[in-house]
């Protein structure tokens, strides 16, 4: 149904008791846990090359940046996936309609990535009516790691759950196994991200973090549940 290309992505991961979040997933689904934790993610990235199965890219609207905040569920059936709170973007129309076809809870943000020999920059800046948040992150990449369970737990999902017309959906997306490389957090600096969510900011570092230089991705049509 879509491609594309997830490239300079950050993973900064949070464990949760599963009970804190529940709430938030839909129908049919409830919190994966791994060693009785579930965890909370955000994800800065940039996204290029958007556009159906065959032909070229969607232009200027195919390429954009986005931060989500994220958990992970899985449904009566097994299937792993993950549920979004938020994914803002640098693409007002693209916020439109993600929120439109797909009921995707996107916003519209002021986002940049600044890459400088091996740090990323990434900051945000929330321009979504009735909510206020900021964001800058840096991080150091270091040399590759191999993947282990818990990664492998946050970042080998193959779809994600959302609700949308009083209907749980899953939908699949296909891409090759991640590389990643080791992150050492060089500024952190958040107003009000997982406020606006319903989330506690974070008052300690990271539990989990990595960087990947990204894959490409497709979507498949989306399962009713």
């Amino acid at each position: 149904m879509l491609r594309q290309q997830w490239l300079d992505l950050t993973f900064l991961h949070w464990a949760l008791d599963p009970a804190e979040v529940a709430h938030f997933f839909p129908p049919g689904t409830r919190p994966d846990t791994f060693e009785g934790r579930t965890y909370v993610g955000l994800v800065p990235f940039r996204m290029t090359g958007t556009g159906f199965p065959h032909g070229p890219a969607v232009p200027v609207l195919g390429s954009f940046l986005e931060t989500n905040i994220r958990l992970y569920s899985v449904d009566e059936s097994g299937r792993r996936g993950v549920v979004f709170l938020s994914l803002d973007a640098d693409r007002l129309a693209v916020v439109a309609a993600a929120r439109t076809i797909f009921g995707l809870p996107y916003r519209w943000a002021q986002l940049t990535h600044t890459k400088v020999a091996d740090q990323h920059t990434y900051t945000s800046v929330l321009r979504w009516p009735g909510a206020h948040a900021t964001s800058t992150i840096t991080v150091e990449i270091g040399p590759p790691v191999p993947s282990d369970p818990l990664t492998d737990f946050l970042t080998a999902r193959w779809g994600l759950h959302t609700q949308r017309a009083r209907r749980t959906w899953y939908l699949p997306n296909h891409h090759p196994v991640w590389s990643f490389r080791t992150a050492a957090l060089r500024t952190f600096e958040i107003g009000g991200l997982f406020a606006s969510v319903g989330l506690a900011e974070p008052t300690r570092p990271p539990d989990h973090l990595l960087h990947s230089s990204g894959l490409p991705a497709t979507f498949a049509l989306p399962i009713r549940m």
